[in-house]
């Protein structure tokens, strides 16, 4: 498991540094000294290493997730503000933050990784229909991946105070 996790690591870092292009089996089998047969026993194509760096992502964004939950004492739009939060906070953590660039120019270009991501949101609000399917909610989270396309694009200049009173604002929409 250790060997598949350097692996995902190393496929992220060069995701990150080079996009998506550079994510191939020979560039992550010598960036990390896994020999090529190592690599193809944990990964047998680039798309399933693909797939696999998607899903520990998505398992980290969870993951992120999860923990703003657990801070939040509110339950009514409990996972639209967490959302919101781990959505907003990717730009604070720049690793995490080109990792998702790339996966999101990904998603635009990738059918099965748009079915997965598809199915992630269903699957969220299925799971929270009870406390986050207002129309409130749903701007919510509009806006939020609207943050993000923004922060992915850099097309926008939201920083600091224009940030923090936006994000305000949306939480504030969530209460409702």
């Amino acid at each position: 498991m250790l060997v598949r996790q350097q692996l995902l690591e190393v496929a992220a870092r060069l995701a990150a540094s080079d996009g998506m292009a550079a994510v191939t089996l020979d560039a992550v089998s010598a960036a990390s000294s896994v020999s090529k047969g190592g690599l193809l026993h944990h990964f047998p194509t680039k798309n399933a290493l693909l797939d696999a760096l998607f899903e520990s992502l998505l398992e980290k964004f969870d993951a992120d997730i999860e923990e703003l939950m657990r801070g939040d004492p509110l339950p009514q739009g409990r996972f639209t503000r967490a959302y919101l939060r781990a959505v907003s906070g990717l730009k604070e953590r720049p690793d995490d933050s080109r990792s998702w660039t790339q996966v999101t120019i990904a998603l635009l270009a990738e059918p099965r990784l748009r079915l997965r991501w598809r199915q992630w949101v269903q699957a969220r609000a299925e799971e929270y229909i009870g406390t986050d399917s207002s129309l409130d909610a749903q701007v919510v989270r509009f806006a939020a991946d609207g943050l993000w396309f923004a922060d992915t694009l850099e097309s926008h200049d939201i920083n600091g105070v224009l940030r923090r009173d936006l994000i305000d604002r949306l939480v504030e929409l969530t209460g409702r």
